[in-house]
């Protein structure tokens, strides 16, 4: 378990925050040597700054263009960060840690190339690439099935398998056990055409199986953000109100603790909310011990119901065993006026980070 490095207790020291977008993956290439999508790449130039929204401000935050970092969060934020930093600068710094938005191979060499000595080793990453498999999501689901919620997938590691699985369901969802958001995601309806037939065998052969859920009719995404320290104790820290487009991240929803609840009340009792983070603290503080410590978060939906009068919740659609676009509107529910939503937006070859009054 890494827990970053320690330099002499006379010299003044900081965090080095990274906002490494291209994390998922990377984590399922599994490569020191990786080079990003031209997508993962452009965000991590457009959106680096963003660390600096929760840095404390003796803090570093290493970005691509500090001059362009340090204009666009002052567009955002309306202040000044001063402690950008570019990796020429980064082998000089006193820190105490490095905190990513998630640990691989690949940042891992970058910041050994530019020299940075002090990073996870190649066995602690890999401890971490094995928590972010999506069967630990599939353990978590059964460990949530309280009254009021809904959900079914499983592993399975032969196309005869998901086949089987299609012949039960109208519809399920296939999903590749690394990937990022909507990649590694494919919905099948009655029967696999040679397209997915095809990329299924493909992703078993490259990662070992694939994961099966039930589709359900999603009525709201939403989801939980958590941190844990690594000794057996998982602290919630709010709820992450969220929408995507085509499978990507799109936007949060800026509001109140209490102001969220009450929106997802809506659909789902306060009680069963409780009962769930509280289990999802307990489980995966004993899952976690020694083997992780960082901020994460469970993706979850509300879902209409087999009579469409009521709804249910699916309390564990992903974990995402990283910094989230959900801690970001956590940090920035704090600082900015609750009537407002963060958004991404990618227009003229840039992506944007906007907080737009509702």
């Amino acid at each position: 378990m890494f827990r970053g490095f320690l330099l002499p207790l006379s010299t003044k020291m900081a965090v080095l925050h990274i906002f490494n977008p291209e994390h998922d993956i990377a984590l399922a290439a599994n490569l020191s040597n990786f080079t990003a999508p031209h997508a993962g790449r452009q965000l991590r130039h457009d959106l680096g700054y963003l660390p600096a929204i929760w840095a404390d401000d003796d803090d570093y935050v290493l970005v691509e263009n500090v001059e362009d970092a340090q204009r666009d969060f002052a567009r955002v934020m309306h202040r000044k960060f001063e402690r950008f930093v570019d990796k020429y600068q980064i082998s000089k710094l006193n820190m105490t840690h490095i905190e990513p938005w998630g640990w691989d191979l690949a940042l891992r060499s970058f910041l050994m190339r530019y020299g940075v000595e002090a990073v996870p080793t190649e066995d602690e990453i890999a401890e971490i690439r094995d928590l972010s498999h999506r069967k630990y999501a599939v353990d978590l689901l059964r460990e949530l099935m309280f009254e009021g919620c809904t959900g079914e997938s499983c592993l399975a590691d032969t196309i005869t398998e998901v086949q089987q699985a299609l012949r039960n369901r109208q519809r399920i969802v296939v999903k590749a056990p690394w990937s990022s958001s909507g990649r590694g995601i494919r919905f099948i309806d009655n029967e696999m055409n040679d397209y997915q037939r095809r990329w299924i065998q493909n992703v078993t052969a490259a990662q070992g199986c694939v994961v099966i859920e039930t589709y359900c009719h999603k009525v709201k995404d939403f989801g939980m953000e958590f941190e844990s320290d690594g000794k057996g104790l998982v602290r919630y820290l709010g709820l992450s109100l969220f929408h995507t487009q085509n499978g990507a991240y799109a936007g949060n929803v800026l509001a109140s603790e209490e102001e969220k609840c009450e929106m997802i009340n809506r659909y789902v009792s306060e009680d069963l909310l409780r009962i769930v983070r509280e289990k999802i603290c307990d489980y995966l503080g004993v899952l976690y011990k020694g083997r992780f410590v960082g901020s994460f978060g469970v993706d979850m939906m509300v879902v209409r119901g087999d009579d469409q009068q009521h709804f249910l919740l699916n309390p564990c659609v992903e974990i995402n065993l990283r910094r989230t676009m959900g801690h970001v509107a956590l940090a920035l529910s704090g600082q900015v006026a609750s009537d407002h939503v963060m958004q991404v937006e990618y227009s003229d070859n840039t992506y944007k980070l906007k907080l737009k009054q509702i």
